[in-house]
C-alpha cells in the first residue's frame, strides 16, 4: 500500500495540452459547442460522458454518469428513467451540477443550473431512434428501484419484446432533462498547476457575466 501511495503522491504530472486565450464571447454555448465538437474529433474516450449531481431525496448528494445526447441553445441534455433516484431528486429538486471530463485535452467543464423535461416530441424523436434493446430495456429496467434476481429482470425483458414484436412506443416514465446552466466553468490544465478557469455566471438580467478564477 506505501508503494502505491508513493507513487500516486510523486505523480506530478505536467499539464501541457493547451490554454484559454482572452476571447469567449459574451455567452457560454459557443465555447460549450467547440469544446463538445473537439472532443469528439479529437477523439477522446466517451467525449459525450458526463457526471449528473443532484441533491437525493435523504438530503446526500449522489453522482452518476450519463451521456448527454443533445446540445440546445438553452443548455444540455440527457435521457434518463424519471422513476429513477436521479430523476425522484430532480423533481423534489431542480438544482443540478453537470461535470464533463477529457483527460486526453486536459479539460473539464462545470455546469450548475436546472433540469427541467424537455417536450415529449423531443424524447418520442430520440427514443424511436435506440436501438430495439434499448427501447425493450427502458420498459424492462424499474431503475433504481429492487431487484430480487437478474432472472427477474431478463423474463420482464421477454414480456415486452412478447408484447412489442414490431414498433416499441416510449414508455411516459422515460424521456429527457434539459439542464438549463445559470454558471459554467471551462476549466483548461496548464503546467505547474497554474490552470485556466473561466467562469460565465448568469446575471439577474439574463446576461452573462465573465471571469476567470485562480487555479
Amino acid at each position: 500500500m506505501d508503494d502505491f501511495l508513493n507513487v500516486i503522491r510523486n505523480d506530478h504530472h505536467q499539464f501541457d495540452k493547451g490554454k484559454l486565450e482572452d476571447h469567449y464571447g459574451d455567452e457560454p454555448f459557443a465555447l460549450l459547442a467547440k469544446w463538445l465538437r473537439e472532443a469528439i474529433e479529437k477523439p477522446t474516450t466517451e467525449p459525450n460522458a458526463m457526471t449528473v449531481s443532484t441533491l437525493g431525496l435523504d438530503g446526500f448528494p449522489r453522482a452518476r454518469v450519463v451521456y448527454w445526447k443533445e446540445l440546445l441553445e438553452e443548455g444540455i441534455v440527457f435521457y434518463t428513467n424519471y422513476t429513477s433516484d436521479k430523476g425522484k431528486a430532480i423533481e423534489a429538486n431542480p438544482q443540478v451540477h453537470a461535470l464533463l471530463y477529457w483527460p486526453e485535452m486536459e479539460r473539464q467543464i462545470s455546469i450548475t443550473g436546472f433540469a427541467e423535461k424537455v417536450p415529449v416530441e423531443m424524447s418520442d424523436a430520440y427514443f424511436e431512434s435506440r436501438p430495439r434493446g434499448s427501447k425493450l430495456g427502458a420498459w424492462a429496467s424499474h431503475q433504481s428501484h429492487l431487484l430480487n434476481s437478474r432472472e427477474e429482470l431478463e423474463k420482464r425483458v421477454e414480456v415486452y419484446s412478447e408484447k412489442f414484436p414490431d414498433f416499441v412506443p416510449r414508455p411516459t416514465h422515460w424521456g429527457g432533462y434539459l439542464i438549463r446552466p445559470i454558471n459554467v466553468e471551462f476549466w483548461q490544465g496548464r503546467p505547474s498547476r497554474l490552470h485556466d478557469r473561466i467562469v460565465f455566471n448568469l446575471k439577474p438580467d439574463n446576461s452573462w457575466e465573465l471571469y476567470r478564477k485562480n487555479p
